[in-house]
């Protein structure tokens, strides 16, 4: 499968970093092109790192509430993004019975980085610089403002 297909979720273990950011970014490239979501296995509060890193390019994620699996229906998805193991899992296990696709990207989970503040900082913009990599080598080139 290439390009965005009409559906994506992103999902990773809380809801909190990876799978947000990821949905964020994805929006920014690709606008209104398909419908993008995010969850967690379980839904948790919003990282503040994200919201700073994500603030330092220009989007706002200040009011993205958690998610979890339990709160949508992930077969009305035509790709579920998985970033964490344990996310992946769940994908596979409500996917049984469904044509969505699970693709897993494994992107490392910037909150195990202790350190100064500037080094935690610089995790998360890491992991915000390869999930937008890997939007736009998966697909393709933005519809949206750039970034």
């Amino acid at each position: 499968m290439t390009g965005l297909p009409p559906s994506v979720l992103f999902a990773c273990s809380h809801n909190a970093i990876r799978s947000p950011m990821a949905e964020a970014l994805a929006k920014r490239l690709y606008g209104h092109t398909a419908y993008l979501d995010s969850v967690g296995v379980r839904a948790t509060e919003l990282d503040a790192f994200v919201v700073a890193v994500l603030d330092e390019i220009g989007i706002d994620l200040h009011a993205h509430g958690g998610k979890s699996f339990d709160d949508i229906d992930p077969s009305s998805f035509d790709l579920i993004v998985t970033l964490s193991p344990e996310a992946h899992h769940r994908a596979l296990e409500f996917t049984r019975s469904a044509s969505t696709d699970v693709e897993y990207w494994p992107i490392p989970d910037p909150s195990a980085i202790e350190g100064s503040r500037e080094a935690r900082l610089d995790a998360y913009r890491r992991t915000r610089d390869l999930i937008l990599a890997r939007l736009k080598a998966r697909f393709g080139a933005a519809s949206g403002p750039s970034l």
